[in-house]
C-alpha cells in the first residue's frame, strides 16, 4: 500500500480538495467534487465513478479493504495531520478521510423517456433538505429528481453528505420550470403541484400514480405562473397547527404516496 505523507499546507491536494469544497464552478470545470467518511468512498467505489484522490488523517482507522479498493482502482493516497487535514474540509470536525471524485454520469445522462414518477424541485434552497431528497428518491427507486430555477448545487459538499451515497444512485436533471413540466406532458404524466391554496384536493382523494410532484421554495413555495402550468394542485392533509411542512418531510410524504398508489393498483 503506498501512501504519500502530507506535511505542507501548500500542497497541491489540499488546495484542491478545499477548492472543490468551495468552488461551484471550480467543480464544474473540473467535473469532480468532493466527499467525506468512509461510508461515502464505499459508495462511490461501489459506483461507476472515478475516485481521484483520497486523503486520510493521521491516527483515525480507515479500512485497508477500502484503501486497496481505491488503489486497484487507480486513486491517489495521502495521508496528513489533523491540522491539514482541516484545511481540506469544509466542516468544523471533519470524519477520517476526505477524497476527490467524478461528478456521477446520473447527473448528466438526458432525460428518459419512460418514467415512473418524478418531483420537480422550484428553488429548493437549503442542501440539507435537498440531499434528503434525493435520499428519499433513491430508497424508493423514483425514476427523476429534477432541479429547476434557483436550486442548490447537488454536488455541494452539504448536499452530498445529505444524500449518504444516494447521490451516486438517484438519477439527476437540471431544467427551466416550464421545460420539465412540458417534458412531463410530452410523457403524458400529469403534473402536480404541492401547495397550501384553498382548491389543493389532499393527497389522500387522488391518484399519484405515474405523476410529477412539483415541490417550491422552503418560504416562498410555488409561483403563480408555475401553479397555472399544473395540472393538479395537491396538499398534504395536517390535522395539527402547523402551517405547513419541511420540503424534504413533505417529498418525503409524496414520494411514499407515489410510490403506494403505484403497488396498490
Amino acid at each position: 500500500m503506498i501512501i504519500t505523507k502530507i506535511e505542507s499546507k501548500q500542497n497541491s491536494t489540499i488546495k484542491q480538495l478545499a477548492r472543490l469544497a468551495k468552488d461551484k464552478k471550480y467543480r464544474n470545470n473540473m467535473n469532480q467534487m468532493v466527499c467525506e467518511g468512509e461510508k461515502m468512498l464505499f459508495e462511490a467505489l461501489s459506483s461507476e465513478v472515478k475516485v481521484h484522490t483520497v486523503l486520510i488523517k493521521i491516527g483515525e482507522n480507515v479500512s485497508s479493504e477500502l484503501i486497496d479498493k481505491a488503489i486497484n482502482q487507480g486513486a491517489h493516497i495521502f495521508e496528513t495531520d489533523e491540522k491539514l487535514f482541516n484545511l481540506a474540509s469544509d466542516v468544523e470536525t471533519p470524519q477520517n478521510v476526505l477524497f476527490s471524485c467524478d461528478m456521477p454520469h446520473r447527473m448528466a445522462d438526458e432525460l428518459p423517456q419512460n418514467l415512473n414518477g418524478a418531483i420537480l424541485l422550484d428553488g429548493v434552497q437549503d442542501p440539507g433538505n435537498l440531499g434528503t431528497i434525493l435520499r428519499t428518491a433513491d430508497a424508493f427507486a423514483l425514476s427523476a429528481v429534477i432541479l429547476c430555477e434557483g436550486c442548490t448545487d447537488p454536488t455541494a459538499p452539504k448536499v452530498v453528505r445529505s444524500t449518504m451515497g444516494a447521490i451516486f444512485r438517484q438519477p439527476i436533471y437540471k431544467m427551466q420550470i416550464e421545460q420539465a413540466i412540458a417534458a412531463m406532458h410530452t410523457r403524458k404524466i400529469k403534473v402536480c403541484a404541492a401547495t397550501l391554496v384553498q382548491d389543493s384536493i389532499p393527497i389522500n382523494k387522488t391518484n399519484l400514480k405515474n405523476s410529477a410532484v412539483v415541490i417550491g421554495n422552503e418560504g416562498r413555495g410555488l409561483s403563480d405562473k408555475t401553479l397555472s402550468l399544473c395540472d393538479e394542485k395537491i396538499i398534504i392533509p395536517m390535522m395539527g397547527k402547523a402551517e405547513s411542512l419541511n420540503a424534504s418531510v413533505a417529498a418525503a410524504i409524496l414520494i411514499w404516496e407515489m410510490s403506494e398508489d403505484i403497488k396498490n393498483e
